[in-house]
């Protein structure tokens, strides 16, 4: 792709998901994610009625005189996206591919957070850290990042969970709301879920396509797992074929839900070809609910 069409792309995006942050998300956003602790501002002389676990007892002794700390919420977060890159995402039967959703979602996100004067930081990764882009402000970086989500080539199919949510906890220090977006056809990540969740406030975006859920009747079709480059041919044609795909993926979907709801992490599924943005508020409004 060249830099025309990147270009294209890039401004496409920006005016479709730039919009939609303007119009819908920007004041969900900012209300469910607003700060989450205080940090200390100033001091000043106890007043009646002032919380006595605020006095600064060294103020105090100096002036002989009680002073209580002032604190203000914390405005500025740290927004982190686990973007999965592997090679499952290049799918997609509903005029577009799950790469592509993905792109879209993490751009109204970067927009709505750089509204509420938040850093955005991103990692992308496969079943390796593919790469890092640390947490900053303003528009021309979320166009950058848009432009990586674009154009970015991973250097491994496969998928690692687990790996990404480690670097996560490794690479930001401080407590962030962290975007974890992806098909989640990785394995064997419940440990680095635990680990990240404990740290930051990690929210799962599962990103999917009808037929990932149901096979149709196509007669004798050749399938390839995209991230091992495996085929083999399926009969979707038997009726008893399509009901073990139909209960293999259901079984998964079950293990995947009750995972998250483990660990109090809320997840939101989004489907290609469909809108996301009722998915997303439906998100936002249920975290709203429980401040």
């Amino acid at each position: 792709m060249d830099q025309k069409e990147i270009f294209k792309k890039v401004r496409k995006i920006e005016i479709k998901t730039k919009g939609l942050s303007n119009q819908l998300f920007s004041g969900e956003y900012h209300s469910v994610f607003k700060g989450r602790g205080m940090a200390f501002s100033e001091v000043r002389e106890y007043q009646y009625g002032d919380d006595i676990r605020n006095i600064d007892w060294n103020v105090t002794a100096r002036y002989n005189h009680p002073f209580v700390k002032i604190f203000e919420e914390e405005r500025e977060l740290t927004v982190v996206l686990l973007i999965d890159v592997s090679g499952s995402n290049m799918f997609g039967t509903q005029r577009q591919f799950k790469q592509d959703l993905i792109t879209e979602i993490a751009a109204v996100i970067s927009f709505s957070a750089i509204q509420n004067n938040d850093k955005v930081g991103v990692i992308f990764f496969s079943d390796k850290i593919e790469k890092f882009i640390p947490p900053q402000k303003g528009t021309s970086h979320i166009l950058r990042i848009i432009r990586e989500l674009i154009d970015f080539k991973a250097d491994s199919k496969g998928t690692d969970i687990s790996e990404a949510l480690r670097f996560l906890a490794n690479a930001i220090k401080k407590k962030s709301t962290a975007f974890l977006i992806s098909d989640f056809m990785s394995e064997a990540y419940e440990k680095g879920l635990q680990i990240a969740n404990h740290k930051h406030d990690l929210i799962a975006v599962r990103v999917t396509d009808k037929r990932e859920i149901s096979l149709p009747d196509i007669g004798l079709v050749k399938m390839m797992d995209a991230e091992t480059g495996k085929a083999m041919w399926v009969d979707s044609s038997s009726k008893k074929v399509r009901e073990h795909f139909r209960r293999s993926t259901e079984i998964k979907r079950r293990e995947i839900d009750q995972l998250f709801a483990r660990y109090g992490i809320d997840m939101v599924k989004v489907y290609t070809g469909e809108d996301y943005v009722r998915p997303l508020m439906n998100l936002f409004k249920k975290r709203e609910s429980r401040r």
